[in-house]
């Protein structure tokens, strides 16, 4: 074990923390599996479940209806439905959890990319019933462009088809199938019923058939994180530290949070995107001198040389990413208003933000089929597809697929500051090509 993987494991920072969401179309019971996984890990309060079990008395219910601890929203509990992102913490001896539990609509598609963009594993919930659906397809779609690398199918309702063996075999190969086709690497597929609790927490008797671990055993065991050590580093900038005073007149610091890798005393790094080279000198944690850092630790940075630096900029060492205005990117448009060739926005790279024009929107993806449909003039709310923008200063964005940190964005409406689009750096998905894309509009003053 590196020196880092040990500290990283006596802190218990990276490796005991597990961020995943949940998606699964209407009423295949996610908000019902997620009350399940709460309730019988033992996550819920008292005053919580007495709330719940009121609420279902209201409705005329028996049984405490499990999805009412996570569909918090009046609107949500009204139509039975999941419509905001919902973030619970709980924990079990083996690990800590954050879950985002997200919304099945297809209107709410930007909500799960909203959760899905941090997690490092989904939850894509099917109904036994009906198997692999246009919705199911869709989630497992976002998952593979958010590279999201580990996929649970959660096969519900196992309990109304009789526990049969073959209708979970069927499901998930075609499943597995269609998840590997977008290039999900890592798919474990579960049996279930979150309304009996078969294998969500405890082991079904009823599908002795089944094998594999329980939803939560999968959970709690799966491999996250990933050897800081192993990638480039990758320090954004966030606040220049220049104390006014006798004592500390020649200190100079670098306040930021790393975004992915290792600095250590003594490393040569570059500041992009000026080019500028020169070594770490000193770093400083918690007001204690360190040798080295990682990701994802918020440290001051010292550096040898007096360079010209300030917010926004990227102190980076390892394969280096080449400065450009010129951003070719996967987005998600996330907002009401459609985003058109020639918008001017904001965008927003880590602790960077500069002007930017939307010069050119390639293509629109059919999620369900993957296809590129060219010509479009704009994104409308929840579609995906591939812009190129040109922007007034220099960014130094990895590919998304390296670099799932620094090498995302979002766009901003600089008239009122509402988040537009989160943006990917790079193509989609490996097996999609770029079609024929509409010329570009000249460049305006902008940028």
């Amino acid at each position: 074990m590196s020196t880092t993987q040990a500290g990283m494991t006596q802190t218990g920072t990276a490796t005991s923390l597990l961020r995943f969401a949940t998606a699964g179309s209407v009423d295949d019971g996610k908000s019902t599996l997620v009350g399940r996984l709460l309730h019988d890990s033992k996550s819920v309060l008292a005053d919580q479940l007495e709330a719940v079990e009121h609420a279902s008395r209201r409705r005329g219910q028996e049984a405490p209806d499990l999805a009412l601890l996570t569909d918090g929203l009046r609107a949500e509990r009204e139509q039975g439905i999941t419509i905001d992102v919902a973030y619970r913490y709980f924990a079990t001896a083996r690990r800590r959890f954050i879950l985002a539990d997200t919304p099945g609509h297809v209107q709410y598609t930007r909500n799960m990319v909203t959760g899905a963009s941090t997690a490092e594993l989904a939850v894509v919930l099917v109904d036994a019933r009906n198997g692999v659906v246009e919705q199911t397809r869709r989630h497992a779609a976002v998952a593979a462009l958010l590279r999201v690398p580990h996929v649970v199918l959660a096969v519900n309702k196992m309990d109304l088809v009789g526990y049969a063996e073959p209708v979970f075999a069927a499901i998930a190969e075609e499943f597995t199938a269609y998840a590997a086709s977008l290039g999900v690497k890592d798919v474990v597929a579960v049996p279930i019923s979150a309304l009996a609790g078969d294998n969500v927490v405890e082991p079904s008797a009823a599908m002795d058939w089944y094998g594999g671990p329980t939803l939560l055993e999968h959970l709690e065991t799966v491999p996250v994180g990933t050897d800081p050590s192993a990638e480039p580093a990758r320090f954004p900038v966030q606040y220049v530290i220049r104390p006014q005073s006798e004592e500390f007149h020649d200190y100079r610091g670098y306040a930021g949070q790393l975004a992915s890798g290792v600095l250590r005393v003594g490393d040569a790094v570059t500041v992009l995107p000026s080019g500028h080279t020169t070594t770490v000198a000193a770093i400083d944690a918690l007001g204690e001198s360190t040798e080295l850092a990682w990701a994802p630790q918020s440290v001051t940075v010292r550096l040898a040389d007096d360079i010209d630096i300030s917010r926004g900029d990227l102190i980076a060492a390892g394969p280096l990413p080449v400065p450009t205005k010129d951003v070719r990117a996967t987005v998600c448009h996330l907002n009401e208003r459609p985003l058109h060739v020639g918008a001017k926005v904001l965008l927003k790279h880590t602790t960077r933000t500069v002007r930017a024009l939307v010069k050119e929107i390639s293509y629109r993806i059919d999620i369900d089929s993957l296809e590129q449909r060219s010509g479009a003039e704009g994104l409308s709310v929840n579609d995906i597809g591939h812009v190129v923008l040109r922007t007034a200063e220099p960014l130094a964005l990895d590919d998304y697929t390296d670099n799932r940190r620094t090498g995302s964005f979002i766009l901003i409406d600089p008239s009122d500051g509402t988040t537009l689009t989160a943006g990917m750096a790079g193509e989609a998905f490996d097996t999609v090509s770029t079609n024929g894309a509409p010329d570009a509009p000249e460049e305006e003053d902008w940028v």
